[in-house]
């Protein structure tokens, strides 16, 4: 048996946690050896699979980061966090056609969600395309009030509560009733 095959089964035949497979990754890397990661990946949860990505992510090794988040939506498509490191991965790579793809399937998936509109702005606004940029800037902008207002409903104004109030008269002052005990001054 090689030992690129001996890594295989030692992999294969224990379930270790993400921290301890990234050093049995390097130490395979450093003797040269080839590991079926296919395998392994498919042994690690979802959430193993996304944290192992967004590691390479921080590494700067985009390339490794959008292999394991595609494979994560391959499995959970609608993994919205996924779906917008994939995005942001294929920036950081420079791919800024694929980028503008992958935000805008986060788009479908949280259409109301401020980091999209700020990703697909950053991605636009990179590739040339100004206007497109500007348009998904204010939506972010639009989104950030709305998420401000649902936050801390004491503040937020409603129609009732607008500022052209100010614009309506002023009700009449109270008349008090007289005032018996007080001395009228006598006219002189």
């Amino acid at each position: 048996m090689s030992n690129s095959n001996t890594y295989f089964v030692i992999i294969k035949a224990i379930h270790v946690p993400v921290r301890q497979m990234q050093i049995i990754f390097c130490t395979a890397r450093r003797l040269r050896r080839n590991i079926n990661v296919r395998y392994v990946a498919q042994r690690m949860t979802l959430q193993e699979q996304y944290d192992d990505a967004m590691f390479d992510f921080s590494r700067g090794d985009f390339d490794s980061a959008i292999v394991k988040l595609q494979s994560v939506l391959t499995f959970e498509p609608s993994n919205f966090e996924a779906q917008l490191a994939l995005g942001m991965a294929f920036y950081r790579k420079g791919d800024f056609v694929s980028a503008i793809a992958e935000g805008h399937k986060a788009e479908k998936l949280r259409p109301k969600e401020q980091l999209v509109h700020t990703n697909l702005s950053l991605f636009y606004m990179k590739s040339g395309d100004k206007m497109t940029a500007e348009r998904h800037g204010l939506q972010a902008k639009i989104e950030s009030w709305r998420e401000d207002a649902k936050n801390n409903p004491a503040t937020a104004k409603t129609e009732n509560d607008s500022e052209l109030q100010i614009a309506k008269p002023k009700p009449p002052p109270i008349k008090f009733p007289s005032q018996p005990w007080k001395k009228k001054p006598t006219p002189d």
